[in-house]
């Protein structure tokens, strides 16, 4: 079956740290770049990191920059986003994602939610 899961949301407080995973199944893992996406309520879905399927190449949005490192190790098929120094803007649901940009396919995991509150 072709998947992806996400893990690892919760609640914390400002200034703490969680690190999400994303889980791939059914497909070639290495062979798809991977992003981590967030949704605030009320706003649109945006990109947070993308990382390279070799992890040759990494990139940040400018409010995560120096916080979050998105990282992967394709022997476990599994994609992370570690996060740190969370702030109460971090509130959001996130999502993973993979894209084979040659074939155009993308995969969307089902999100899980990060709550950053006092």
């Amino acid at each position: 079956q072709v998947q992806l899961v996400e893990s690892g949301g919760g609640l914390v407080q400002p200034g703490a740290s969680l690190t999400l995973s994303c889980a791939a199944s059914g497909f070639t893992f290495s062979s798809y770049d991977m992003r981590w996406y967030r949704q605030a309520p009320g706003k649109e879905r945006s990109l947070v990191a993308a990382i390279a399927g070799d992890s040759s190449h990494r990139n940040y949005a400018d409010s995560v920059k120096g916080r979050f490192t998105i990282s992967r190790d394709n022997a476990k098929n599994t994609g992370y986003l570690q996060m740190n120094s969370l702030k109460l803007e971090d509130t959001a649901v996130y999502y993973c994602n993979a894209i084979h940009w040659q074939n155009g396919i993308v995969r969307w995991g089902q999100g899980t939610q990060v709550t950053v509150s006092s």
